[in-house]
């Protein structure tokens, strides 16, 4: 149980748990459904960040979706529920390519849930031999094609194979974040390219069963250059995109780094678990957009926010420092929400 130092009670043998996989399909239905009816083929490649508090709080949504997504099917021990292996969905009963995903998991979740990267990475080696019918195992597909690739650069087939089916990214080990703060508060970057870099540097570290933090910022690049898509789960509505900087810094410094490096931008979605029994999924524009509208420049919160005295001034500065840099990393703020925001906290007079 919670004894101060735990954030909840929960056995990180049980993620994802059965809950959690009824979430993940749903969510990952959705998502690949908007992608559909947004660009009018069906999502291939697919980047996801994943954090160890959200993970303890869900049970893991994040996980599950990504698993959903790829065509796995965990498996669960009778009475203890607890993740003892994964099944191959078959891709008759998909009805749709698989996805390939890439984990940027937070340094917490990779200390927490070992496990789980473990299961994930195996995963992704089962589906990189599992040959089906058809161009469905788009995983495969890529594999084979990067694994030829690196040889054809030199590498053994052992490194090839190995590097071809990293999958999870995140930190120097014993290191957090995602890199993005210092340079965005301390205004050292002139260019997107300087962000996408502090990225690519601060998670480009490989893990699996067989990596624990490997260097792999090559692959790390190679990887975020194919994504056609970004997406960033949230699973509560106790907090917004704009009153924390861990958003902009995983979710924007991704979408930023696989638009420097693609010359493309990602579509880019945000996936509200809010309400388990109907999770939606918006594009990131449209979160910004019912964020700043709902909260940021609602009359009702900066009179609240006017009655906590310099706490309040502070959210509100914040808020202020997260929407500058979602436009930094996304381009995804309009002027007329500067406008709106200047307007609500600078030329009021009251």
């Amino acid at each position: 149980l919670p004894i101060g130092r735990n954030f909840y009670s929960v056995d990180s043998r049980s993620i994802p748990t059965p809950a959690a996989w009824e979430l993940g399909q749903a969510s990952a239905e959705q998502l690949v459904l908007r992608h559909l009816q947004d660009q009018g083929d069906y999502l291939r490649t697919l980047g996801l960040s994943v954090w160890g508090t959200a993970t303890m709080r869900t049970g893991g949504d994040d996980i599950a979706q990504a698993f959903a997504l790829m065509g796995v099917r965990p498996v669960w021990a009778t009475g203890s529920h607890r993740v003892t292996d994964f099944e191959i969905i078959p891709n008759f009963l998909m009805n749709r390519p698989r996805v390939d995903v890439t984990l940027r998991v937070s340094g917490f979740f990779r200390d927490a849930f070992p496990n789980v990267i473990k299961l994930f990475d195996a995963a992704v080696n089962a589906l990189a031999d599992h040959q089906e019918p058809g161009e469905t195992n788009s995983i495969r597909k890529r594999i084979l094609d990067d694994q030829a690739q690196l040889a054809e650069q030199g590498l053994s087939s052992e490194q090839a194979q190995q590097q071809s089916r990293w999958r999870v990214f995140g930190s120097k080990p014993g290191a957090y974040g995602a890199g993005l703060q210092g340079l965005i508060d301390e205004r050292c970057w002139d260019n997107a390219e300087d962000l996408a870099e502090a990225y690519i540097n601060w998670g480009g570290y490989a893990y699996g069963q067989q990596d624990e933090g490997t260097e792999a910022f090559g692959t790390f690049e190679h990887r975020l250059g194919q994504l056609e898509a970004v997406v960033q789960n949230q699973d509560n509505r106790e907090h917004d995109l704009l009153d924390s900087d861990d958003y902009y810094q995983f979710q924007g410094g991704m979408t930023n780094a696989v638009t420097s490096l693609s010359g493309q931008a990602p579509q880019v979605y945000h996936g509200d678990h809010a309400n388990p029994s109907a999770p939606k999924i918006r594009t990131l524009k449209e979160e910004l957009n019912r964020v700043i509208r709902s909260r940021v420049v609602n009359p009702k919160w900066i009179n609240a926010m006017r009655r906590h005295g310099y706490k309040g001034a502070f959210e509100m500065a914040a808020t202020v420092d997260y929407l500058f840099a979602y436009d930094a990393t996304t381009q995804l703020i309009d002027d007329y929400q500067c406008q709106l925001v200047t307007d609500s906290y600078l030329l009021d007079a009251e």
